[in-house]
């Protein structure tokens, strides 16, 4: 079968190759992708592949061999996926825990563009807490987990500030429910209840100054690649007592295909987005991941098999 494979190199990050079907083992069924999106984590992850590595976290398809241990969607079942790996691909195994079965009327673009970002932003609020009446500020607002928590938490009833450099996707974002957009993390008034920090770099100080009293700041991105410096001494400026956190989004007791099956019913409920900035077919792949390291993409980039 065809897959995309890291290159090594610079100037194309990944490449055709021919590889062998994967073969599932317990637990796990064989997906047709048809569909995949791809992630600025993988983009870095692209510039030093481990050996053996095939990228893809993020697919949807059809399923055309059911686990043989019964478990999971049957075969002929339309699916979205969260492999560990390998969804680059004509074919991917993926356990049957990472899979949620797809409605009629939700198509394999809007589908594939939910897994990583989606996942994310639902287990961020998950680990949030409580949202209604709190002030919130968000950086690095403009890619796909952005939007996501976006809708998710304005319709939580948070009143949310958003960070964005572009204003044209500062308007989208109060679309979905942004009560304020900046451009910049000094530019945000505060103090806010809750800060979600994804950029690291001299804006994590910049929004640590802007959390209340025991606030609560989570970390879950480092978008910047850019080191943070915190001085102890700055939480007497106004964020005393507060509390730092960090986020993976990995580091869930939820299934997650249960949380997939969450996220497909807001779409389907209409309370949730996918926000697709570029679709184009797989060979494109190279061209797209680097417009998306470029920060050229708002939202998702969705590649589609025929």
């Amino acid at each position: 079968m065809k897959a995309l494979t890291a290159t090594g190199r610079a100037d194309t990050a990944v490449g055709f190759a021919e590889v062998e079907q994967p073969r599932p083992g317990p637990g796990e069924a064989l997906v047709k992708v048809e569909a995949f999106s791809v992630n600025r984590g993988e983009t870095f992850q692209l510039e030093a592949p481990e050996p053996g590595w095939r990228p893809g976290k993020d697919i949807a398809g059809l399923v055309v061999q059911a686990a043989a241990d019964g478990s999971g969607p049957a075969a002929c079942r339309r699916v979205v996926g969260h492999p560990p790996a390998g969804g680059w691909a004509e074919y991917v195994r993926v356990p049957t825990t990472s899979l949620a079965e797809l409605p009629d009327d939700l198509d394999s673009v809007r589908a594939a563009a939910l897994p990583l970002a989606g996942l994310t932003a639902l287990r961020l609020l998950r680990t949030a807490g409580a949202l209604a009446g709190r002030r919130v500020l968000l950086t690095g607002a403009s890619g796909g987990v952005g939007h996501y928590v976006t809708e998710l938490a304005a319709a939580a009833g948070a009143e949310l500030t958003v960070v964005t450099a572009s204003p044209e996707r500062g308007r989208r974002l109060a679309e979905l429910g942004a009560a304020e957009v900046v451009h910049e993390v000094g530019a945000a008034r505060g103090p806010y209840d809750l800060v979600l920090e994804s950029t690291g770099g001299p804006n994590l100080p910049l929004a640590l100054a802007r959390l209340a009293r025991r606030g609560t700041l989570i970390w879950f991105g480092q978008a910047s690649r850019t080191p943070a410096t915190l001085d102890f001494f700055d939480f007497f400026a106004g964020p005393e007592s507060a509390t730092l956190r960090h986020f993976h989004y990995a580091d869930s007791d939820v299934p997650d295909g249960d949380d997939l099956a969450t996220l497909v019913r807001l779409v389907g409920e209409g309370r949730l987005t996918p926000e697709i900035g570029r679709i184009a077919p797989w060979t494109e792949t190279a061209a797209v991941l680097t417009d998306l390291r470029e920060r050229r993409i708002r939202g998702k980039a969705v590649l589609t098999l025929s």
